[in-house]
């Protein structure tokens, strides 16, 4: 019997954290440890909560989503009554990986995770295409 390849298995949703966490470990200094005090979900699909809010038909259509006050809207002031959090959703980006055939998991992970980090830093386009290449 001959092993599958680590790349024709699906990762499960740790391996999916895990390689979450590695993408924030690879941010730039300024943006890295403030990274780290996002929370990270990962689930199989977004509720249907989050997709009738979102206006959204189809549960694939979601790979990632970034809940939270962005920091260019925060102030000292506020205060915290829950944390930032990044879904990652699994069989939305795994439907996207197999789609496109042409990316690494980590490679599309790491793409989600900067996309929605974007959203609670503020980031232009110009910036983010500094920190993910993918974007250009």
């Amino acid at each position: 019997m001959t092993n599958p390849s680590p790349d024709s298995i699906a990762p499960s949703l740790a391996v999916i954290e895990q390689l979450a966490h590695e993408a924030i470990s690879t941010l730039p200094d300024p943006f890295r440890e403030p990274a780290t005090h996002i929370r990270l979900r990962i689930e199989e699909f977004p509720d249907e909560d989050v997709l009738d809010e979102l206006q959204i038909d189809d549960a694939f259509e979601l790979t990632g989503l970034y809940d939270g006050t962005p920091l260019t809207e925060k102030s000292t002031a506020d205060q915290v009554t829950r944390p930032d959090v990044i879904w990652l959703f699994r069989r939305p980006i795994l439907d996207e990986w197999c789609e496109r055939g042409d990316v690494s998991i980590q490679e599309l992970v790491s793409h989600v995770v900067i996309h929605e980090l974007a959203h609670h830093f503020g980031w232009s386009d110009e910036q983010i295409a500094a920190i993910d290449r993918w974007w250009e």
